[in-house]
Formats: C-alpha cells, structure tokens, sequence
C-alpha cells in the first residue's frame, strides 16, 4: 500500500504499473503516444476507411469505419496488431424517443399533463461522430500490451446490415445474434442469426427508440404490481365447498386456534 501527504507526490507508472501513456495523461500531459500509433497504424492500413477518431489521452481511443471496412478492421486488429481478446459488439440507435420524455417519466405527465409535446431532439452520435441513425460498435483489448480499442460504423438505415465478425471473433456470435434480435441489424456472414431472448414469430426490435412500450404507457413506470389476497376457503371436489386448513383459519381468526385446548 502506497501511503501519501498532502505534499507528497508520486510516480504514477512506479505506483500502478501503468503505462508511461496513462501515467502522462493523469499527470496533466495531452499527448498519448501509444494510442496515436494505433491510430496511425490503422490509417495506413486502411486508408479512407477510418472515418473520424477520438482519443482520450490516457483513457481510450474511439475509431470509425466505413461498414465495408468494418470484417476487415477486425482481422488487422487481430492478425497484425495482437488484439486477440475480443470484449463486445452491440449497436447504438441514436434517435430521439419519438414518443417524448413520457417514456422514461411518468413524472413529467403528473406535473404538466396539458403540456404540448416537446419537439423531438436532433440526433447525436457521440465520441467519433457518425451520419447514421444507427451504428455497430464493439471493442478488443491486446490483452499483452495493455491496450484496447473502441471501433465504430454507421449502419445504413435501407440495407440494415454490418459484415458478421465471427469468423475472425468466434465470442461475436450471441453478440451478433442479440444486436440482430434488439435492433434489426443483420450480419452478412454469420451462421445462423435465431432469437435469444424472443419467440420466433415475436414482431418487432425493442431496442429500437421508436419501438412503442406499451405497458409503460398503460401503468406508471415501471408499473404497479397488482396483489391479490390470499384465499381462506377453496373449493371442495364433492359439495363446491372445502373445510378450512389451519393456515386459512388462522388468517381469517387471528389469534384463535383451529382445536379447542382441553378436548380429549
């Protein structure tokens, strides 16, 4: 355990064992020389398919592709930069809920239930940017040397489909298959996108921002739950009618025994 004064100062790769990137960056420096080799060796191998890129000194590197580009950036990730731990893949829908705030707070309905809808927000795509309503995203770490990578592609909205990262990624196969379920995306190439969590004939992407959630339409979110009592009497097979167990006399008599002390 490393134990520090007010006054004293310390070494921040010595201390943690990070690397002389990150320890420059928590030490106030902009500069991060690890991750703008990444990105340079990925626009020299892939040229105008890296579409834009941020990096957070010390904290993370964010990439964009093209989608053409987006099966092959996952093998010269893998095969020729050594990120051959492969994290997650999903996708995001940036659409403001056309359906307005009533759909993540009922709050809003029980101040002002006269109020005009609002006008849906202009989309934002986040760190990276993106033309897009939808997009893929997944990351992969190089597990020896420490670092890790965040790849982005717009997905465009009349194909809805992304080349399947399996054969390079096997672990991207449920990924896939979950991001087909929940937004509609198909991956070209993978081996057989089929439901996880919903039944085969369900209709629908219900990740999707203008997929209606009717139940919290129906009750306040996130819904009340609906308590019935506990019956004290059932219905008996021969006259329609049961005699009452213990614990049902006990409930409707509280404190009173169903057997009379003292009887023989």
């Amino acid at each position: 355990m490393i134990r520090l004064s007010s006054n004293d100062t310390v070494d921040v790769t010595a201390a943690f064992g990070a690397d002389e990137t990150d320890a420059a960056a928590a030490n106030g420096s902009a500069t991060d020389e690890v991750r703008e080799a990444m990105l340079s060796e990925l626009q020299e191998e892939l040229g105008e398919a890296v579409v834009e890129s941020h990096i957070a000194a010390g904290v993370d590197i964010t990439v964009r592709v093209t989608s053409e580009a987006w099966a092959s950036t996952a093998e010269f990730l893998k095969n020729e930069m050594g990120f051959a731990y492969f994290n997650f893949l999903s996708a995001i829908d940036w659409l403001p809920s056309p359906f307005g705030r009533d759909m993540d707070s009922q709050v809003d309905l029980a101040l002002e239930p006269a109020a005009e809808p609002v006008e849906p927000e202009e989309m934002e795509h986040g760190l990276a940017g993106g033309e897009t309503r939808f997009q893929v995203l997944a990351r992969v770490n190089d597990v020896a040397g420490h670092r890790a990578v965040t790849l982005k592609a717009d997905v465009d909205d009349t194909a809805m489909s992304a080349p399947s990262w399996v054969p390079v990624y096997a672990g991207a196969n449920w990924h896939e298959r979950e991001t087909w379920e929940m937004f509609g995306i198909e991956f070209v190439g993978h081996p057989g996108l089929r439901h996880i969590y919903l039944p085969g004939a369900f209709e629908g992407n219900p990740l999707r921002k203008d997929y209606p959630l009717l139940a919290r339409r129906v009750k306040p979110w996130p819904g009340i739950v609906d308590v019935e009592l506990m019956p004290t009497e059932q219905t008996d097979e021969a006259d329609g009618e049961a005699p009452e167990t213990p614990a049902a006399a006990a409930l409707a008599t509280p404190g009173e025994s169903t057997e009379e002390t003292g009887d023989a």
